[in-house]
């Protein structure tokens, strides 16, 4: 895959030219702290606000809509007027976090800083693209402040980039386009299964005609007991997840006070009601976790029933500053109770579903991060060089 490199390495031995990005773009703004002879050519764009951005938002539209973050949002040339540009453009945040967005064809923007290449038989866009993604760390060590973020611009500016010659940056761009392309359909495939399992666990936890049906407030079927309050400084050295208000533990500790089947609903914070299931040994502290009666109720049908409830969990959070969601009213929910073999079939139809869209050592999931590790090896690869000398 890379045979190329070695090619370049026979072929300019002593390694490639490099020059400073301002000598090779052009900009959307006359930056104050970088000297004018380094910005020869200053291009103009209309800025959208962000009121704007989202009522001219559309469907099927074929004008991106460049906002601050990676999206994927369009227009028409007709809502957009005479703000619609067409150009071959990377485009960075001017306010928030470091980010790198590619285009070619027709765009509006919100309030980035556009660069075009000024001569693409020197460098390619897309090639330029790929190796500001590549250097992200050092491209986010140029945002600063204490509110709202800004790059310094000088900085940007003056970073140096590889410039091997146009035919190999063509065959790198190639190589990262068909990374980017395998990733993007194993997440639509994700996407596409985790409806699938949405679906499927609707239908097979609504009542019917298979089972009597039975219904009870949870805690009729099962108990609900509060963690215990534990800071990272009161933690002891070990292995055990601390499992507090959020999909994944925080932090580790050297004992636990949960064991087994394990269900979990967050109490507090932004992901108040948050429900996790768990089968390893946890340290539980602000969150409360949920024992079902098993002569009657399985934990992990409970669990795939309290997850097809997430949203209206999520609901009943309350509080104007902390958010946060009450027990006694999640014990009053009323929780359908199948007869045990058919909470045991649903189990085995749903874990399978589960395991396929949401476990990290198995299906999709680490199908996906796998092909992300090594997309981001190559790319490493692929966009270090060793530069000539002066």
């Amino acid at each position: 895959m890379i045979q190329f490199k070695d090619l370049l390495a026979d072929t300019l031995p002593s390694g490639v030219p490099f020059r400073p990005l301002w000598s090779l773009t052009s900009w959307d703004k006359r930056f104050n702290a970088v000297d004018r002879s380094k910005q020869v050519r200053v291009l103009k764009y209309d800025y959208l606000l962000a009121q704007e951005v989202v009522g001219m938002v559309v469907p099927g539209g074929d004008v991106k809509v460049l906002t601050t973050n990676t999206s994927a949002l369009w227009t028409t040339a007709d809502l957009a007027g005479h703000r619609v540009r067409d150009a071959e453009i990377v485009a960075i945040p001017w306010g928030g976090n470091a980010n790198v967005q590619y285009h070619r064809g027709k765009f509006v923007t919100s309030d980035n800083r556009i660069a075009v290449v000024d001569d693409p038989d020197l460098l390619g866009t897309k090639f330029l693209f790929y190796f500001l993604k590549n250097n992200m760390d050092t491209l986010s060590s140029f945002y600063r402040g204490s509110g709202i973020k800004h790059p310094s611009m000088k900085a940007v500016l003056d970073m140096r980039v590889p410039l091997p010659p146009v035919e190999v940056q063509r065959e790198i761009v190639r190589i990262l386009d068909n990374f980017t392309e395998l990733e993007a359909e194993l997440e639509a495939e994700l996407e596409a299964r985790r409806r699938q399992y949405a679906h499927y666990r609707r239908e097979l936890l609504a009542p019917n005609d298979r089972w009597e049906v039975h219904h009870a407030p949870l805690s009729e079927v099962a108990v609900f007991r509060r963690g215990t309050a534990i800071t990272a400084k009161q933690t002891s050295l070990g292995v055990i997840p601390v499992v507090a208000n959020g999909p994944t533990s925080t932090y580790s500790h050297g004992e636990s006070n949960r064991s087994g089947e394990t269900l979990v609903i967050a109490r507090s914070g932004a992901y108040a009601g948050f429900v996790s299931y768990w089968t390893e040994p946890i340290f539980l502290t602000d969150a409360f976790s949920v024992h079902a009666d098993e002569s009657v109720l399985r934990p992990r049908f409970l669990y795939y029933w309290l997850q097809s409830q997430q949203d209206s969990l999520h609901e009943m959070k309350q509080g104007a500053g902390v958010p946060h969601v009450r027990v006694r009213e999640v014990e009053a929910r009323v929780v359908p109770v199948p007869p045990i073999e058919e909470q045991e079939r649903i189990i085995a139809i749903l874990g399978k579903f589960d395991a396929l869209v949401n476990d990290l050592s198995i299906g999709l999931p680490a199908e996906l991060a796998a092909r992300r590790k090594q997309y981001e090896y190559y790319r490493d690869k692929l966009l270090t060089f060793e530069e000539a000398p002066a």
